[in-house]
């Protein structure tokens, strides 16, 4: 009797111990189904952010299309296309593996805006007055100079974290007062109740791309992607909101910008 009592015991043992591994299985299945769908989800968010993104990127070129017919510059600024350079290349640091774990499309997208930049500098600087030149040429070298400065110091900080937050504070930074540039604009186009400089291409591409890499950052964990990105989104869904509310008021819309903003 006690023979059976213990085999019957055992044989018990076994069973529980086969269930508990049956539901530490299916556990372990859906954890990992769940962990592939966000991560395909957030690869997908990442290159339709990289997709709204190029809306941006080629905004300014009706005002080079002007520039280049023109063979001057005119009364257009240089500095919005230097400053724009120095934040792709800020924020492509910040993306690429030795700053971030697994932002590779922070870092694609970023890149691309920087080659856009450069040839837009390079265009400015070919069509502008000498004493201009000179002046955006120095800056051009000023950019290149802060850049290397800010990989150089990262590199030289050993602690991973402490490397991501050093490059990540600078790069949420720049987004920031990047996407905080529409103000200007929002607060014309308030005051003369006309979206006439605030295009509509523009502002819908600046509030799909904020919103595909707020998810993005979301879930990937990282406040310096979706912060920045969640300002672009409700500063994107105002200037929506704007336009529906003064388009029927507004002439026709202006094909030059009078400012580039994107992150």
């Amino acid at each position: 009797m006690v023979l059976r009592a213990t085999d019957k015991t055992e044989k018990e043992t076994r069973v529980q111990r086969r269930t508990e591994e049956e539901e530490l299985f299916k556990d372990l299945m859906i954890l990992t189904i769940t962990y592939q769908a966000l991560t395909v989800l957030k690869d997908a968010v990442g290159i339709a952010g990289n997709i709204f993104a190029f809306g941006l990127f080629v905004s300014p070129v009706p005002t080079f299309r002007r520039i280049i017919r023109n063979h001057s510059t005119e009364e257009f600024s240089g500095l919005p296309y230097v400053y724009a350079l120095l934040n792709c290349l800020i924020t492509m640091w910040y993306g690429t593996p030795l700053v971030s774990a697994d932002n590779i499309l922070v870092t694609t997208v970023n890149s691309i805006g920087a080659a856009f930049q450069l040839v837009y500098i390079i265009l400015f600087i070919t069509y502008t007055e000498k004493d201009k030149k000179v002046r955006m040429l120095g800056l051009l070298l000023a950019v290149i100079g802060i850049f290397s400065i800010i990989v150089a110091v990262s590199l030289q900080i050993v602690n991973p974290f402490s490397r991501q937050m050093f490059v990540g504070l600078l790069s949420c930074a720049a987004l920031i007062s990047m996407f905080a540039s529409p103000l200007f604009i929002i607060n014309l186009v308030i005051q003369t109740k006309s979206v006439e400089f605030m295009p509509f291409y523009l502002s819908l591409s600046t509030f799909l791309m904020s919103t595909s890499f707020l998810a993005y950052g979301i879930m990937n964990w990282d406040p310096f992607i979706y912060v920045p990105n969640g300002i672009g989104t409700i500063l994107g869904i105002v200037q929506l909101a704007l336009y529906f509310n003064y388009k029927e008021t507004s002439g026709e819309e202006s094909r030059d910008p009078l400012i580039v903003s994107y992150a």
